[in-house]
């Protein structure tokens, strides 16, 4: 009976090959047991990660590899025409390639991991996804095309095809890229972090996450907006929570019959209201005061002074804007506003009128 033939093969040989394969499996069991009771316990005593990356990148290729053997022995005890040989033999040395590949491919996933990933954080480590997948992509093209090549593919025409196929998805997917290499930019160059208050274009608010596609950024009216990453990166950025103390202005008008000395006064006022207000710098370098310009109705004041890091800027804005009223009123200082007199004269029969503008003046007919 085990002479007998199956496909031009005795049934004994098919016994033996179906043996061979089934060995090469209790072979990978037993690798998989002497790993779990005693590799993995001993790499996981040493201090050192890096023998965990290699035995994890080399443990599920090294048994496919065992199977692979086994199956390429019982296959050649057969006896199957020249056409099959061949195909057998190309694909086994396109899986031999790509099996190679896989531990490449899981030891470097295993180092930007272990190593990048762990030791770097923040906008870096939110990256370490995208750049694994870049890598990975990278590696298993570079394989698939060394095991096509080894079977007699013709790799420039195919070459040529991804490369028209590549221009394609390059046209159909630029948005999408640009922002990938818009986040890249951002974790690299770091013009904000999360966190920040920024201003984009007008948008100003606080950065809550950046993503691959876009950056969302909570405005004070509590909506989120998501920003493309690339228009942020073409764009200008102003990162408000980076700077030292925001600087804030107010501009004053007094009214026109107000004399030098009483210029003067309203400046020192001015001068001396930041050592009363709480949150702004009492830095005397950092409070200007002077006499700007004269307008129509009013000789205007400038005020600049600085609103310390951390502090409430809203709130520390209208607590020196109510100071510089009531100190203004209490020194008798007079704003202006915008007035007009009107002057009238009569002649005999004839009239006339003639108008001016003044300032803060009371209206006089006659």
């Amino acid at each position: 009976m085990l002479e007998r033939e199956i496909f031009g093969n005795s049934l004994q040989t098919w016994l033996v090959s179906i043996l061979i394969v089934l060995a090469a499996v209790v072979v990978v069991k037993l690798l998989s047991l002497l790993g779990k009771k005693v590799v993995r316990p001993f790499i996981g005593r040493t201090k050192n990660r890096l023998d965990d990356v290699i035995y994890s990148a080399l443990e599920a290729p090294l048994k496919f590899a065992v199977i692979l053997l086994g199956i390429w022995i019982a296959l050649h005890r057969l006896v199957y025409p020249d056409g099959v040989v061949r195909v057998v033999d190309n694909a086994y040395r396109i899986l031999i390639v790509l099996d190679i590949t896989w531990v490449f491919a899981r030891l470097l996933s295993g180092l930007l991991q272990n190593y990048w990933g762990r030791s770097s954080g923040g906008g870096a480590y939110r990256m370490l996804p995208v750049i694994r997948r870049t890598i990975l992509v990278v590696v298993w093209i570079i394989g698939i095309v060394t095991a096509l090549s080894n079977v007699g593919v013709d790799i420039n025409a195919l070459l040529g095809t991804l490369g028209i196929g590549g221009i394609a998805f390059a046209l159909a997917a630029q948005d999408t890229v640009k922002n990938v290499f818009g986040a890249f930019t951002i974790f690299t160059d770091k013009p904000f972090a999360i966190g920040d208050t920024i201003n984009v274009n007008g948008l100003e608010g606080t950065v809550v996450d950046v993503g691959m596609r876009s950056t969302q950024i909570l405005g004070y009216d509590r909506r989120i907006t998501s920003y493309p990453n690339y228009k942020i990166m073409d764009s200008s950025i102003v990162n408000i929570s980076s700077e030292p103390m925001r600087r804030a202005s107010v501009k004053l008008g007094l009214t026109y019959d107000t004399g030098v000395d009483r210029m003067e006064q309203a400046l020192e006022i001015l001068r001396g209201l930041p050592a009363k207000v709480e949150g702004v710098s009492r830095n005397p370098s950092d409070i200007t005061a002077y006499f700007s310009e004269y307008t129509d109705s009013a000789l205007m004041l400038t005020f600049y002074y600085y609103i310390e890091k951390g502090g409430n800027v809203l709130q520390a804005m209208s607590d020196m804007n109510m100071a510089i009223l009531a100190s203004f009123r209490e020194a008798g200082l007079a704003f202006a506003f915008p007035t007009r007199t009107l002057l009238m004269q009569q002649d005999g029969a004839d009239g006339a009128s003639g108008e001016k503008s003044g300032a803060n003046a009371a209206p006089d007919s006659k």
